[in-house]
């Protein structure tokens, strides 16, 4: 439920000029506005599932969007139904300069590569079908000019080959591995809303740099009611995070009951269980980087 100091769901994420988006609930273009971020950017937006407080904020922001010179093609991921789905919103608006290219979600783990960002797709456990999302940017090895001489790489082809690209030469290809030493360390971000907790969270949230989960109920006699509509506790959450292996630098709560006025008081108690938990807020934004490169 909206509230006068919370809105609903949604998370942006911005790499290398190109934005993407989980979820947009009612507020989200308002937030995105407050931020001071652009809707230009946007080429990738992730649906967990089709209830009003996930969705509803979609139609405006697609307009807000083509209202912004939007002209680039949008790819909309969510469940089977998307299609059908985002069109009946789209009622009221119908018409924008951009195309919409549709990703309908059928297995339980789907994986897709766009805009830099290799994303993997997990069904949870909620009264409708619904999926977590991890959001990885992978990072490839650094140049080894070693292992190029060993591969007898010629020089020429290297540029290319550091890019990805596969070079053929003299009737010899050569491909990127061939000059790269061991993949580093990228950028990992996990979101899962809404849902019992399941086993694949604790899987696809391990090594994340930040895992954000919901915790509809920080109360200790909420836990039937967690049960009956398919949410989770705070507790429930930090068992999670806690379980995720290698564990998730921080835990950040979010998608509260409206009951729940005052969420940080709540959260005490759950880091006996996992130490770096927080009760996330709006407009909460932490820059990631990669750790063997200050500032970049």
């Amino acid at each position: 439920m909206p509230l006068p100091y919370r809105r609903l769901t949604a998370l942006m994420t911005r790499y290398n000029g190109s934005s993407l988006l989980i979820d947009c609930g009612e507020g989200t273009q308002v937030a995105i506005r407050e931020r001071g971020w652009s809707f230009h950017d946007i080429d990738v937006i992730l649906i967990t599932h089709f209830h009003g407080d996930h969705i509803s904020g979609l139609p405006g922001l697609l307009l807000s969007m083509g209202n912004a010179e939007r002209s680039e093609p949008v790819t909309i991921a969510g469940p089977k139904g998307l299609e059908r789905t985002v069109n009946a919103l789209r009622i009221i608006a119908p018409e924008l300069p951009f195309e919409i290219k549709f990703i309908e979600l059928n297995d339980p783990v789907c994986e897709m590569t766009l805009f830099g960002y290799r994303i993997e797709a997990f069904k949870v456990n909620h009264r409708v079908t619904c999926y977590g999302y991890s959001i990885n940017i992978d990072r490839a090895g650094k140049f080894d000019p070693d292992k190029a001489a060993a591969n007898n790489v010629p020089m020429r082809a290297w540029s290319r080959l550091q890019k990805g690209q596969t070079v053929e030469m003299d009737g010899v290809t050569y491909t990127q591995d061939m000059i790269l030493g061991p993949q580093r360390q990228g950028i990992k971000v996990t979101y899962c809303t809404d849902t019992r907790p399941v086993p694949v969270i604790s899987e696809k949230a391990a090594g994340a740099d930040i895992f954000i989960c919901e915790g509809m109920y920080g109360e200790d006699d909420k836990d039937n009611k967690a049960v009956d509509h398919k949410h989770m506790t705070f507790t429930e959450a930090a068992k999670l995070a806690a379980a995720a292996d290698p564990k998730p630098k921080e835990m950040w709560l979010t998608h509260y009951s409206p009951s729940l006025v005052n969420p940080a008081e709540y959260v005490g108690k759950i880091k006996k269980i996992f130490p770096n938990s927080i009760a996330a807020k709006d407009l909460r934004t932490l820059t990631l980087k990669f750790i063997d490169e200050e500032g970049s």
